[in-house]
């Protein structure tokens, strides 16, 4: 290109969330100026397409359901909007708990006592909060969502230790646990809320025997799928809810994607993986996810859940978010080995990290956890507080949306179920990239600047160019529009 030569202007609109105090808010685009040589380049690469995006969310928990009846009106319906409204972050893809789990008041099951016929089951334990929550957003939802529950445990008259932590399903009660999943659907489904799908279990390795908990080895979850719950739920008139296995930490996948997809036999009833977060603060674990979608290439790899947790959350101060002041469980109980990996970590850059990071190693579904907690972090029975991406003072009906809910909304509201990730290539390597392109036919481009200083560079789709600022510790979406 001859430097008398401009290149034709990129029409882009430009969102911005920042420690600078801006929340999606909208940033006038550059027009080109005179070539800078020295400026670093980011080009999409529209031939260059990836996986397939199922959406992006959070789970709906008795605590968060309970919190928002505590609220006026006015502030449910607005914390609701936000996360369901097109206007708002537009979720896609939810999930919520089977039975009690550690985000609700107390402990408590749908089948409470014992019977291998379950003919006492009922759900009215979430009739009073978590019911209502799902169908208020469901009705706000224009374009609806993806909702899929998980179990922390089986009632404990099933597992060999009789108690709601740890243990196993003892085999006995593999068909009815299997059974417990098909009421479910039919409990639910009589409440007018659809189940996409379901995980097979909550973290299966166990969480240190604090809440409810039940342990499966992969080939202990292999074969309940593959040989009760995939065939009953087929049975059931019910064989196109998803399947997800496993559901913990990504460092564990390869001995898990291994067991589950080892014969056709075997992977039959598992449409995908679920993973979560919490094996570190900043690591993305590239290689694990690399590896599960190369032992199952056709099969869905979703977050299901990750949030800042073993925190109690900072009240109406943005700044603490942006700055490495929070830390997490393994700061003070990972082993010795493991510590690198827990160091205090600013949240906000966590969630932008950690979400560009999967997208751009096959992820195709990203799941928060709570939606909303209380300024302790709860309620909570085991009083396991977390950080939710709302706030709620409910003694003085007060509400707080966190940088993390305008992260959050920068991929959620933005790349919608059925974009196709993109590939970048990126000359500036203290920038975080991922775009995908829309069913609409518009491309979202997703920059994450986690240093101090505002960065200025090209960026290119096919033969059109831009120019873009980036503050410090700042998330940007950039949205090219259908030609």
């Amino acid at each position: 290109m001859s430097c008398n030569t401009q290149p034709e202007q990129l029409s882009v609109e430009i969102f911005e969330t920042s420690a600078s105090g801006n929340q999606l808010t909208p940033i006038t685009p550059m027009v080109n100026d005179k070539e800078v040589d020295t400026l670093p380049i980011v080009r999409i690469l529209p031939d260059q397409k990836y996986q397939t995006i199922t959406g992006f969310g959070g789970a709906f928990t008795e605590s968060s359901a309970y919190l928002l009846n505590k609220l006026s009106q006015k502030n449910r319906d607005s914390i609701l909007k936000a996360y369901f409204s097109e206007d708002g972050a537009n979720y896609s893809l939810c999930r919520t708990h089977m039975n009690s789990c550690d985000f609700s008041l107390d402990q408590y099951s749908y089948t409470p006592t014992e019977d291998k016929e379950l003919k006492d089951f009922s759900v009215k334990e979430d009739m009073d909060d978590l019911i209502p929550m799902i169908k208020e957003a469901q009705a706000i939802s224009k374009d609806g969502f993806k909702l899929f529950a998980s179990p922390w445990t089986a009632p404990p008259w099933m597992k060999d230790n009789k108690e709601w932590v740890g243990g196993k399903l003892l085999p006995e009660f593999y068909p009815t646990w299997a059974l417990f999943f098909s009421k479910y659907i039919e409990a639910y489904k009589d409440q007018g809320i659809e189940l996409w799908g379901f995980t097979v279990e909550n973290e299966p390795h166990g969480n240190g025997n604090n809440w409810e908990s039940m342990h499966f080895t992969p080939e202990e979850m292999t074969d309940f799928v593959q040989h009760h719950l995939g065939p009953k739920l087929e049975a059931d008139g019910y064989g196109d809810k998803i399947i997800l296995g496993y559901d913990q930490n990504r460092a564990g996948l390869k001995e898990w994607v291994d067991v589950m997809y080892a014969t056709e036999e075997s992977s039959k009833y598992f449409d995908g993986t679920a993973i979560h977060w919490y094996e570190s603060t900043y690591e993305v674990f590239p290689e694990a996810l690399q590896y599960a979608h190369q032992k199952a290439p056709d099969k869905l790899l979703i977050e299901t859940e990750g949030c800042i947790d073993a925190q109690v959350p900072v009240w109406k101060d943005d700044t603490w978010y942006w700055k490495k002041e929070a830390t997490d469980w393994g700061w003070d109980w990972a082993k010795e080995e493991e510590k690198y990996l827990h160091p205090k970590y600013a949240p906000a850059n966590r969630y932008a990290r950690d979400i560009i990071g999967c997208l751009n190693n096959w992820v195709d579904g990203w799941v928060d956890w709570n939606m909303v907690l209380n300024k302790q972090g709860g309620p909570n029975w085991f009083e396991n507080w977390c950080i939710a991406p709302v706030i709620v003072d409910e003694d003085n009906d007060e509400i707080y949306f966190t940088p993390l809910y305008y992260i959050m909304a920068h991929f959620s509201k933005y790349i919608r179920p059925g974009a196709e990730v993109l590939g970048i290539d990126n000359t500036d390597s203290d920038l975080m990239i991922t775009a995908a392109k829309n069913p609409d036919g518009s491309t979202a481009v997703v920059i994450f600047n986690e240093g101090n200083r505002t960065k200025r560079f090209y960026l290119w789709l096919n033969e059109k160019r831009t120019t873009i600022n980036i503050s410090g510790q700042a998330i940007q979406t950039i949205i090219i529009p259908t030609k």
